[in-house]
């Protein structure tokens, strides 16, 4: 599936040419705990070997932000990332992986006495104490006013509520449920799984991207 440019921070690649490119889509929410596994273990362990290892090799990996809205914070989480995907589309996966690396601090048990905009307060604070885009400016996309639009509207959203629109649209023409899902090429690829070691990355890699 295509990507919007104004989500090009979603992709990671090799350097060679686009025209014959594979394609790796991740299926992420950044409150699942398998998501986070997966993705922590592909940050750490083989996304540097983009540069280096496969660097000749036609590879491409794409992050879809699943929400799941079984766990309410999902989506204020998603919004943070998308907020940083629009000020510093190159801090993307960095964001990512520190958002994985405290998810705990967002789930359930630790957002429930808290309101809407509080919870947006920690994540901008989060954004920039990890990747350095500045808090303000993060906080000023997720922030929702409390009055109502000049129509009169209550469902106001903030600065990334379009944006989110358009991530969830794109996904649920694939029919994504479980997260992770890995497509491959536009296909679902069962055979990978959160449990995927570097090792058994690598050698997923090695076979399937000539």
């Amino acid at each position: 599936m295509a990507l919007a440019p104004r989500f090009s921070g979603q992709a990671l690649s090799t350097e060679v040419s686009p025209k014959a490119i594979h394609t790796i889509e991740l299926y992420l929410d950044y409150v699942c705990p398998f998501s986070a596994k997966m993705f922590l273990t592909l940050s750490t362990s083989i996304f540097p070997l983009l540069r280096t290892k496969y660097s000749s090799r036609p590879l491409k990996f794409l992050f879809r932000q699943q929400i799941q809205p079984w766990h309410p914070s999902s989506t204020l989480v998603h919004e943070a990332a998308a907020a940083v995907l629009r000020l510093a589309p190159e801090k993307f996966y960095a964001f990512s992986a520190a958002l994985f690396e405290h998810q705990k601090e967002f789930f359930d048990v630790n957002v429930v006495a808290e309101g809407r905009n509080e919870t947006y307060k920690r994540l901008a604070a989060l954004a920039a104490g990890s990747v350095g885009v500045k808090e303000g400016d993060v906080l000023g996309l997720l922030h929702v006013r409390g009055t109502p639009g000049e129509d009169g509207s209550l469902n106001v959203g903030n600065g990334v509520t379009e944006d989110v629109k358009g991530m969830v649209k794109a996904n649920r023409l694939t029919g994504v449920h479980v997260t992770p899902t890995v497509l491959f090429n536009g296909v679902v690829e069962n055979s990978i799984s959160s449990s995927f070691t570097a090792q058994q990355w690598e050698e997923w890699l090695d076979k399937n991207i000539v």
